[in-house]
């Protein structure tokens, strides 16, 4: 996003934001501010967390302040840069450099949040909020993907639940046996196609890095997946509906949708779908690591939501927003997270318990993330838009794999450049 973008959102956002200044009350005592984006468990976790925050620390304490997905990050940003608003925030990570740049949030102070012990107890994935030597956030919890699995589905085509697919080519395998088609028309897909969900983070870094290339450079400022490996990964996502009639993008409109109403054998989804999914009566699903290719090479993405010291946060208020960043960051509250959220410990000494790396359901999230990537998008949204017209390009339009990587390459580096300056 481009400093004028931002100073429009800053404009066009103050006057309907409506919020009050909060003030300390007391030398004695002193009130924060904490946000988040409305998601109905994440905001019952975070209460709970709040409630035992303060229960410890007595002179402290926290208000809770959601906001609707859709309009969460042109608040936080009108907010903040008038000053107002949290003391502490969460923020997407692919936000950070909009925030870090705009002198928003500030670095996490290393009395309380020392680099050396942040990368030795958090995954490396986690290294994506440091910026020029600084941390400026933590995450709670963090997701990455897994292949999720109809039990029934596979049983009824004489595979076994027990055994899902662990390579590319068997994940082909199993979708042409549990495909079903009426009149020609497909009426349960054998795997899922929706680059508007996940699938474009698939594709991205785990597909064109199994295929034998790197989607950018180190630092994400270019691109590279315009290459053979980044055509042969398009291509063998395309072909799932093309050739190999297996899939097909926009059946039953959403991915995950087709999944729960039990019209498809798999799905690639992260963590955020577990709660979902089982809630649903009477249906028997399985997760997976992602498949690996022929040489069992293995890739993932992982993402999460951080939080951050907003620049408001001075003196007393601070040092309450220390402690509370401990305390959302801490150990204790991770397993309530996963209890409550079902997302993933950001710590490895919380999500290598033997308890959870044995779970059928979270152990595949969890072994993925010590080979997971992030990438740190310059415009998520931008870049996820780039890769769907893409891939529409080759199944709408006939457009070959390699010259569809091509003008998605060229497009999203002029992207690139243009926000990142």
């Amino acid at each position: 996003m481009s400093m004028r973008r931002l100073r429009d959102i800053i404009g066009g956002s103050l006057i309907a934001l409506g919020i009050a200044v909060s003030g300390a009350g007391s030398a004695q005592a002193v009130e924060i501010e904490y946000w988040q984006y409305v998601f109905d468990t994440r905001v019952k976790a975070m209460n709970r967390l709040i409630e035992e925050f303060q229960a410890a620390n007595p002179g402290i304490t926290v208000k809770h302040t959601t906001f609707p997905y859709a309009d969460y990050q042109t608040k936080v940003i009108a907010s903040a840069s008038a000053g107002i608003g949290p003391d502490v925030v969460q923020l997407f990570y692919g936000w950070l450099d909009l925030f870090v740049n705009a002198k928003l949030v500030q670095p996490l102070p290393k009395d309380t949040f020392p680099t050396e012990a942040i990368e030795k107890d958090f995954f490396p994935i986690v290294q994506a909020m440091k910026r020029n030597g600084e941390y400026y956030a933590l995450p709670t919890a963090v997701r990455s993907l897994a292949l999720f699995y109809n039990k029934k589905l596979f049983q009824e085509a004489g595979l076994d639940p027990a055994k899902p697919p662990q390579t590319l080519t068997e994940l082909l395998d199993a979708a042409k046996k549990t495909v079903k088609m009426e009149s020609g028309n497909m009426v349960s897909a054998g795997i899922t196609m929706d680059m508007a969900g996940q699938d474009h983070q698939w594709w991205r870094e785990v597909l064109v890095r199994q295929y034998g290339g790197v989607p950018y450079s180190d630092d994400y400022r270019k691109v590279t997946y315009n290459d053979k490996a980044g055509a042969d990964a398009l291509k063998f996502y395309t072909d799932l509906q093309t050739s190999e009639k297996v899939g097909q993008m926009g059946f039953m409109d959403e991915g995950q949708a087709a999944f729960r109403a039990g019209r498809a054998a798999m799905t690639i989804d992260g963590t955020f779908r577990i709660g979902s999914f089982k809630t649903i009566k009477d249906f028997e699903w399985g997760v997976a690591e992602l498949p690996a290719n022929a040489e069992g090479m293995r890739s993932n993405y992982a993402s999460y939501w951080t939080n951050a010291i907003t620049a408001k946060a001075k003196g007393e208020k601070l040092e309450a927003a220390k402690k509370f960043l401990a305390f959302v960051s801490s150990p204790k509250a991770m397993e309530l997270w996963l209890d409550a959220v079902g997302e993933l410990p950001a710590r490895r000494e919380v999500a290598q318990k033997p308890q959870y790396m044995n779970d059928p359901v979270y152990g595949p999230f969890l072994k993925a993330l010590d080979y997971s990537k992030v990438t740190l998008f310059v415009d998520e949204q931008a870049q996820r838009q780039i890769t769907m017209d893409m891939t529409n390009r080759v199944l709408i339009q006939g457009q070959e794999p390699q010259a569809a990587v091509d003008q998605a390459a060229k497009e999203e580096q002029a992207l690139i450049d243009r926000v990142a300056k």
